[in-house]
């Protein structure tokens, strides 16, 4: 049985920036989805994340220092509940969609560390997995098509409805149901067992960040660097 017949957990984060090692979380949305596209269960954190959220990250996800700070749980206790929660689902053996994951994912994981709480690979014993990245798979599966591939960007290529963009739950949703309607359109993703979709993105998603620091080097930065590891950016030594 495909994958496709059964539910997705899907994650999604809204955050200070866009460092994965410095940055904090805002807002996040973990959300289950049926076969057929509706909402089964969901759940969505507003963080205090112990930070100002500069200006320019507030005008994109709404969410100002002062509501953050009155309205907010407590970062650690979140990023402590967030941790569990995907690792149960994952654990259960749910994929779990995340639109680049290896941000989302690797700002978690961080969190956890500078919160003490134990990250989603310390639940599991291993990276994160089974992960479904519909930014890796969709540029991988139609790498020369021109334009954007934000989120907004693939919800209208794949007929996706997209109502409040830089919300997380509804971009979760978003996400999920563009992996959906990729692996529809293409279907050798939608027939691929999990495990095989796990190494394929590895491999794209590296061969990607090769393409892009090459690009970086020749136009903008001679010593561009690209992470080249998905779905979990290793941590600094």
């Amino acid at each position: 049985m495909s994958w496709t017949s059964g539910p997705l957990t899907a994650f999604d984060l809204e955050t200070t920036g866009t460092d994965v090692e410095t940055d904090r979380i805002v807002t996040a949305a973990v959300v289950r989805l049926e076969p057929d596209g509706s909402v089964a269960q969901e759940r969505t954190w507003l963080l205090d994340p112990g930070v100002a959220i500069p200006e320019q990250a507030s005008a994109i996800h709404g969410i100002s220092t002062e509501h953050a700070r009155a309205h907010g749980v407590p970062a650690a206790e979140a990023v402590e509940e967030i941790a569990r929660a995907i690792a149960q689902e994952l654990g259960s053996g749910t994929p779990l969609v995340v639109m680049n994951a290896r941000y989302d994912l690797s700002l978690l994981d961080r969190e956890c560390r500078r919160h003490g709480v134990p990250s989603v690979s310390e639940r599991l014993g291993g990276v994160p997995a089974p992960v479904i990245d519909p930014l890796v798979i969709d540029k991988h599966v139609d790498k020369y098509r021109k334009g954007k591939r934000a989120l907004y960007a693939l919800c209208a290529h794949y007929g996706v409805q997209l109502d409040d963009a830089h919300d997380a739950r509804a971009d979760a949703v978003a996400a999920a149901r563009v992996v959906r309607s990729l692996a529809e359109r293409h279907r050798p993703v939608g027939g691929m067992a999990l495990a095989e979709l796990q190494e394929l993105q590895i491999r794209a998603a590296a061969e990607q960040s090769v393409s892009l620091q090459r690009y970086l080097r020749r136009t903008a930065d001679p010593a561009a660097v690209v992470e080249p590891a998905w779905p979990l950016i290793p941590r600094p030594r």
